[in-house]
């Protein structure tokens, strides 16, 4: 005789055969329904039994077991530098939400944005026997990194940044949104163009200064090699490459970084030399961090769907865990046009948004 769930000590947690025959289920259905994330279609009424039963018998699943039986511990391991950026930051909760929604548990390590500290992460991860790993910031060439990682068969997916050495990656369209920008100060009808662009090793910042050059080209202009100048991603790159472009004999109209942070330095230096903006600057960023609208000027940026990026990582990594065939992704970006660039012309009907 199956024992009475009511007699059982409280401090005992309950079996899943009490569990089943209190909801009247085979002990089987009641094992897949407690140990599965919710169906696309929803639960069945006998799943939604066993799972109000679980919840009221204070059922808490032991993954360690199940690991053991499966080989599976249901985590995804990430590997996530620069986690103070807002922009990284709002990727990882788009990964969490997603992870945490589809039954799975997210082990992050965070390294400094180097070869050697991301090696050092991933094979940490994998000795936590993670179901498949997620890398954020990549660098290009990549290829010998790559190659050098203990991943055997383990399902890797890019995310944010990609190389070319087959791995699927989600990223935004960033030369497209290179594009929007050089395409928007041309509108504007400015000409006297400056870039300041990331680390070279970094895709993203590859890809938004070849797209922002592609506006230019197709209006029949080149970007000069002294109007673009290199920088890391922080307030303190915009700083140093700012001053390099606005402190000689002469200076850019205009100025497109590949980042939000680096343009807060730009305008840091623009008031250090009593510069006003946009009317003796414009000036276009990229990401849209929350910040950037809230500016004395607000900032003319490209937005970045940070979230959705992450979030669409874990649903490729999870089909490339389940064996499945997935393609790269570039996710939609779009102009947001605000006070730190004007048009030349009184023509009110020009949008604020192009995509």
């Amino acid at each position: 005789m199956s024992p009475d769930p009511s007699t059982r000590s409280s401090r005992r947690p309950p079996t899943l055969r009490e569990i089943a025959d209190k909801a009247g289920v085979h002990i089987s259905t009641a094992s897949r329904v407690l140990r599965q994330p919710e169906p696309v279609d929803g639960w069945s009424d006998s799943a939604q039994r066993v799972r109000q039963v679980a919840e009221e018998l204070g059922y808490q699943p032991n993954l360690w077991a199940a690991s053991l039986r499966t080989r599976k511990t249901t985590t995804i391991g990430v590997v996530m530098p620069r986690l103070t950026d807002g922009v990284v930051a709002t990727m990882f909760g788009g990964i969490e939400e997603a992870a945490t929604a589809a039954g799975y548990s997210v082990l992050l390590s965070s390294p400094p944005d180097d070869l050697d500290a991301q090696r050092k992460a991933v094979e940490f991860l994998i000795s936590r026997q993670v179901d498949g790993l997620m890398l954020s910031s990549i660098h290009l060439p990549g290829a010998d990194f790559v190659e050098s990682l203990p991943t055997r068969s383990l399902p890797v997916l890019l995310l944010n940044r990609h190389i070319d050495v087959g791995l699927p990656y989600v990223s935004g369209d960033d030369r497209r949104g290179g594009y929007l920008a050089g395409r928007h100060l041309l509108d504007c009808g400015y000409r006297d163009l400056g870039v300041i662009a990331g680390p070279d090793h970094a895709s993203t910042s590859r890809e938004r200064v070849a797209g922002f050059r592609d506006a230019l080209a197709e209006a029949g202009l080149e970007l000069p090699p002294h109007r673009i100048v290199a920088s890391d991603f922080e307030v303190e790159g915009g700083v140093r490459a700012a001053t390099q472009l606005l402190s000689g004999p002469t200076r850019p109209d205009a100025i497109f970084t590949v980042s939000d942070t680096i343009a807060i330095g730009v305008l840091g230096v623009a008031r250090d030399l009593g510069l006003s903006i946009p009317n003796d600057l414009a000036l276009v960023g990229y990401n849209d961090i929350p910040v950037v609208s809230q500016l004395p000027v607000p900032l003319t940026t490209v937005r970045s769907p940070a979230r959705k990026i992450g979030a669409t990582g874990v649903q490729n990594l999870l089909s490339l865990m389940a064996g499945k065939s997935v393609e790269s992704v570039k996710l939609p970006v779009e102009l947001i046009v605000r006070a730190s660039t004007r048009y030349q012309t009184s023509d009110s009907s020009i949008p604020n948004r192009l995509a």
